[in-house]
């Protein structure tokens, strides 16, 4: 009997992308169907927004649709798509659901282990995007390429961005610290070799590569760090220990005229004590991609501010975390028709 697979993807991770993939792993004996959602186009709920939807935290689509949808398949593949206890009673089916997601956060997960449905995910799939992408945010601090285009958009010519008092630094001479050593903190530290920094990492929950330490990495505490680094980049999960990580105490530990990169998630930072540490100075610039709402709002302040790089949440886009992903999704695939057990379960 063909296995029925159905997936929902959207306009990042393209369904047809899912398709090729799983097709390619598992040959051409399966019953797919296939959908594609309005995200990022249109954007994302979240878990309160509708009834029997507080289990998920982050999710796109109606719930009737995509029960409807899911059907009598036996394995589904999506990215965004929510599934929730009260939808899992309406697919016996439904056997497998795969997650093209570093964590299964449009899922409920307690629901999924009482109805015997297998969640797997991507860890680390859109690491090496973000990573590249954080190095771009500290550069463009550190060399005032913001500065620079912001002014001459305008029409300002700043030539006193060469003034000994004003110009930028060069990484080599600076100390950075990563906050979080897991998929995107490693990468990172990789990239950041080349530039001859010093490196800092703060992680309880790991040791230091020997390759890390040959390479002049050092793991230290929280405190040290924000006190050392001229560079303070967030690397962590959000959790009840890192919600807020970034506040009023952790900042006033900062060195004066830190520069302060966020490519993580928006709730490990408190914006309101980060905006009056802009204002004051203590911090001298931050790069921001995450915020505590998304979207920010149009009267947001620190959208006002000179001294704020701002990005919409686009670290982990790239063609190749959408190609690596469902790769990995399709492998889950395979290895469920075939009887193994998954790479990566939740």
């Amino acid at each position: 009997m063909r296995k029925k697979i159905a997936i929902i993807g959207d306009r990042f991770m393209l369904p047809e992308v899912f398709r090729e993939k799983i097709e390619k792993a598992c040959g051409d004996n399966l019953d797919i169907r296939t959908l594609e959602a309005a995200w990022p186009d249109e954007p994302m709920e979240f878990g309160n927004a509708a009834l029997g939807l507080d289990k998920v935290k982050e999710y796109f689509g109606d719930p009737d649709d995509v029960v409807d949808f899911i059907g009598d398949a036996e394995i589904f593949v999506t990215q965004l798509a929510p599934l929730s206890e009260t939808m899992m009673r309406r697919l016996p089916a439904l056997k497998l659901v795969a997650v093209s997601r570093g964590g299964p956060i449009n899922i409920d997960m307690a629901a999924a282990k009482a109805h015997g449905i297998t969640v797997v995910n991507v860890p680390g799939r859109n690491a090496s995007a973000v990573a590249e992408f954080t190095i771009g945010a500290i550069l463009a601090e550190t060399r005032l390429i913001r500065v620079g285009h912001e002014a001459l958009r305008k029409g300002e010519w700043r030539g006193d961005l060469y003034r000994a008092d004003r110009t930028g630094r060069e990484l080599n001479e600076m100390t950075v610290g990563v906050i979080g050593y897991g998929n995107i903190g490693t990468r990172l530290v990789r990239l950041l070799r080349a530039f001859g920094c010093r490196m800092l990492v703060t992680d309880p929950y790991v040791q230091l590569s020997v390759e890390d330490c040959n390479a002049g990495v050092e793991l230290v505490a929280l405190d040290d760090l924000l006190s050392r680094s001229d560079v303070v980049t967030l690397h962590p999960r959000v959790t009840e220990e890192t919600r807020g990580l970034i506040n009023k105490d952790t900042i006033a530990r900062m060195k004066p005229g830190v520069i302060f990169i966020n490519t993580a998630r928006g709730p490990l930072v408190d914006y309101d004590a980060l905006y009056d540490a802009l204002v004051s100075g203590h911090i001298g610039s931050a790069m921001l991609e995450t915020f505590a709402v998304e979207p920010v709002p149009a009267d947001w302040p620190l959208l006002q501010l000179p001294n704020v790089t701002l990005t919409p949440h686009i670290a982990g886009a790239s063609v190749r975390t959408v190609t690596y992903a469902a790769e990995q999704a399709a492998e889950e695939v395979r290895r469920f028709i075939a009887g193994l057990p998954p790479v990566n379960p939740c």
